[in-house]
């Protein structure tokens, strides 16, 4: 059984538009079927409360983006509520499933009274930088709440396990065909196709998860070698950044352009630092590396030692020297006909359709539970909040 029927409301700390990930692909197949909207973080500007508002063209998802007045963070929970229930009740969104990929959310929206409450828990936030103190608590108070936990992850799903009876484990996971594309031939975009060979290349947000003291290593013991950087700066001061002539930081660069650059590309990586912030995370681009038929070289990160390493699909380095001569291995043997078949028969069995199918599937019986012992349905009184609406 799916969620078909009822719509969903997703809580989420990234931006629609920012990187392509976990939640795109998630709602987007979600809103095949269903009503979803996708409920940003706020933006604090201008004088006015307001819910800016679009639907994404390529998926039918409704996002929606609350707009505070400058200088308001402090009561913003309470004017969330506000546009919030002004969603609801203009949306007629009366039967309806809760999702959660920020626990901050629940500063806003504990009031509601979802067909079931689901916790994606795709990343150790408290561990990032700049976490609000107060996340801890708040996922707490998520874990009593929800009905139904995913993981981001497998090293994730050990470390949460025993704070719900409902918890799976379903690490990100590909869309083979979107990154094959990038093994028919060298389409390199106008900022890369000119750039020397080798190239090494890595793509996601470059924060402070990288580890910048081994790319200063690669980049400075083998100055022939082209690093190639693509994806957004955030939380880090760029001036910190390794600056050397091989080193190159191109920005981010869509979903649909990602398999462009990576057919330009001789090997891939994975450059993590191993601090809090890496310690529980599974990186989507290991999959779609693999995809796009590039050998791939990375850091001992958990969720990359296993499966990958321990499979054989991934290189793993501890240090700049063994980083840099398993790089030149690859670099010299390619990829093999019998690693590309290794890779093959791995990501057969992974791809984004078949998680979201499985999620779909748990969170229907997590639905079907609910109705079981009797919890009571979404049920909203639209009357009720327009009226509340119209006395703020």
């Amino acid at each position: 059984m799916s969620i078909l029927g009822c719509d969903l409301i997703c809580f989420s700390h990234l931006r629609w538009g920012f990187v392509f990930q976990r939640p795109q692909h998630l709602m987007g197949r979600f809103a095949r079927h269903n009503r979803v909207f996708f409920f940003e973080e706020p933006i604090f500007e201008g004088d006015a409360h307001v819910l800016r508002r679009s639907v994404c063209a390529e998926t039918g998802v409704h996002i929606v983006t609350p707009v505070l007045p400058a200088g308001t963070e402090s009561s913003a929970p309470i004017f969330l509520r506000l546009l919030l229930d002004s969603l609801l009740a203009v949306e007629r969104i009366k039967s309806f499933m809760a999702w959660f990929y920020t626990p901050m959310a629940l500063e806003f929206s504990s009031h509601l009274t979802p067909v079931a409450t689901v916790y994606d828990c795709m990343d150790e936030l408290s561990m990032f930088k700049g976490a609000p103190p107060i996340l801890c608590e708040r996922e707490r108070d998520l874990f009593q709440q929800a009905d139904l936990v995913f993981t981001g992850g497998f090293n994730l799903f050990e470390a949460k396990r025993d704070r719900h009876p409902n918890i799976h484990p379903m690490p990100s996971s590909v869309d083979v065909p979107h990154f094959a594309r990038a093994r028919t031939g060298d389409f390199s975009p106008q900022d890369q196709k000119d750039l020397p060979r080798p190239r090494l290349g890595y793509a996601g947000v470059i924060d402070e998860r990288m580890d910048m003291e081994l790319l200063r290593q690669i980049a400075g013991l083998c100055p022939d070698w082209q690093l190639v950087m693509v994806g957004p700066v955030v939380k880090i001061d760029p001036a910190t950044l390794p600056r050397f002539n091989n080193i190159h930081y191109l920005g981010m660069k869509s979903y649909q352009e990602l398999p462009l650059y990576f057919s330009g590309w001789d090997v891939a990586m994975l450059p993590f630092a191993l601090n809090d912030s890496t310690r529980f995370i599974s990186p989507t681009k290991t999959p779609e590396y693999m995809a796009a038929g590039l050998p791939v070289v990375s850091t001992p990160i958990h969720d990359v030692v296993s499966p990958y390493g321990a499979l054989n699909l991934v290189e793993i380095a501890s240090d700049g020297p063994q980083f840099i001569q398993a790089a030149r291995r690859q670099l010299e043997s390619g990829k093999t006909l019998e690693a590309r078949q290794r890779a093959e028969a791995f990501l057969a069995d992974v791809s984004w359709d078949r998680t979201w199918s499985a999620m779909n599937e748990l969170a229907g019986e997590a639905i079907r539970s609910k109705r079981r012992h009797g919890q009571p349905d979404s049920s909203w009184n639209i009357a009720r909040i327009e009226k509340g609406l119209a006395n703020v």
